[in-house]
């Protein structure tokens, strides 16, 4: 079992924010899933980026759009053993990737659902994870009754 961090430790699995990502952890804190969206081809993406993955357009074409929240699971790990500080405390966890309903694919963590219940297609929505005052983490759960 590893240790926490000490108190004021250095937090290895928090987010370092910026004034770019900062609306999307502001949102996230206030229990809301931010994407990017392009102007120019339409598409969504995850993980925010300043200009479109799909057809580079630039940042002046690529906005902040609230996500549904909603997503199938595509595929995922049970982790039973993690030596990073604070992961070694969360054991057994589930880093899954989910595909979210408008499009985008992104990496996450599967919260209240036994192992046994996961399946790929399942639907999910999404939940948030307070991790300090000011930065919450968008982990996903199964939709009651889905």
């Amino acid at each position: 079992m590893t240790a926490a961090p000490a108190a004021g430790g250095p937090r290895f699995d928090l987010p370092e924010t910026d004034d770019f990502t900062r609306p999307y952890w502001d949102a996230a804190a206030e229990g809301r899933l931010l994407l990017r969206r392009c102007t120019a081809c339409g598409r969504a993406h995850h993980y925010p980026r300043e200009f479109c993955p799909h057809c580079w357009a630039g940042e002046d074409r690529v906005e902040w759009e609230r996500a549904s929240g909603r997503a199938v699971l595509y595929t995922w790990s049970v982790i039973h053993r993690n030596d990073l500080p604070p992961f070694g405390t969360r054991v057994p966890y589930v880093a899954a990737v989910v595909d979210l309903q408008e499009g985008p694919r992104m990496m996450t963590e599967i919260v209240d659902c036994e192992e046994s219940a996961l399946r790929i297609g399942m639907p999910l929505e999404v939940t948030f994870r307070r991790e300090t005052e000011e930065i919450s983490v968008p982990v996903f759960r199964p939709v009651a009754g889905g």
